[in-house]
């Protein structure tokens, strides 16, 4: 009985000891996070705009060496976590703390019909002429495509894949990388006949080292940000008609094919059309008709 106690003291004091040090690297790297985020949007908008690089003088209240120091602490708290099990005898124990993940919540209005934003978006493969990080995108089908983009001195790739598709209304997706995945939402709201309120929302969980450490600085979330509002431009001053994508999808199956949407499209059309005409016909002959009577 002693025994036991005695080991299950020792369990919880190992993992009390796990907790504390999770809560540490995580702390300091926080700091130094916050430290380097002003440099990191500077450094983007030097990348992309030109202009001086800020100096280390923004990092203030710490040297850039600590700020650095801080940022690998992150990537490393896993190899801690496991060190400290094993010095207290632990070999499986706890899974250590969760990855911090990029949450983005963007939103932009358009000068455009609802239907032309949409339309243009579905465009995936046209992505690479208008953003900066984005490369090249090949559409394998309906559902699936397959993207490279340019994020710092590397390329990285992901498939991604359409969960929910209403045309006109929202588009939901997932993506899967050796790099980290996504889940993202874009949806379209008419605020007037030509004004499109485009609202992004996308989550992003890196996967390695130096995707970690660029999710500190918060890198991905500063391209999402600049290739959305690339989007926005493009889609104003563009002259081009997009021929968008107007299947649905739901659960990741496609439930209504792009000819069977303008096919009911067509339909819908003829209808409001030809009944418009009928009706005008109907009275007009009623009226002809009372005049012959008088």
């Amino acid at each position: 009985m002693a025994k036991t106690e005695e080991t299950s003291g020792l369990q919880q004091l190992r993992e009390e000891l796990v907790d504390y040090l999770s809560a540490q690297t995580e702390l300091l790297a926080d700091k130094a996070g916050d430290k380097l985020a002003d440099v990191t949007d500077q450094l983007f908008d030097a990348a992309e705009n030109g202009g001086p690089l800020p100096g280390a003088g923004l990092l203030k209240g710490g040297s850039p060496l600590k700020a650095l120091l801080g940022a690998k602490a992150k990537g490393l708290k896993d190899n801690v976590v496991d060190k400290a099990q094993n010095l207290l005898g632990g070999g499986g124990g706890r899974k250590s703390g969760s990855t911090k993940t990029t949450n983005l919540v963007e939103s932009l209005d358009v000068g455009v019909p609802i239907r032309t934003a949409y339309d243009h978006w579905t465009q995936y493969e046209e992505f690479s002429s208008f953003t900066k990080g984005v490369r090249s995108v090949s559409q394998k089908d309906e559902t699936t495509s397959d993207w490279k983009a340019k994020v710092g001195p590397s390329t990285r790739s992901w498939q991604a894949t359409v969960q929910e598709q209403l045309p006109d209304d929202r588009i939901v997706w997932t993506s899967e990388g050796a790099k980290g995945t996504t889940r993202g939402c874009v949806s379209f709201h008419e605020l007037a006949p030509n004004l499109t309120r485009i609202v992004l929302v996308v989550e992003y969980y890196p996967s390695g080292f130096f995707e970690k450490t660029g999710n500190l600085w918060r890198a991905q979330g500063r391209r999402m940000r600049l290739d959305f509002k690339n989007f926005q431009r493009y889609v104003t001053l563009t002259d081009e008609e997009a021929e968008g994508w107007r299947g649905e999808i739901r659960d990741s199956e496609v439930v209504r094919s792009h000819e069977e949407a303008l096919e009911d499209e067509g339909e819908e059309g003829e209808d409001e059309y030809g009944g418009g005409e009928e009706e005008g016909y109907d009275e007009g002959e009623e009226e002809y008709e009372e005049e012959d009577e008088e």
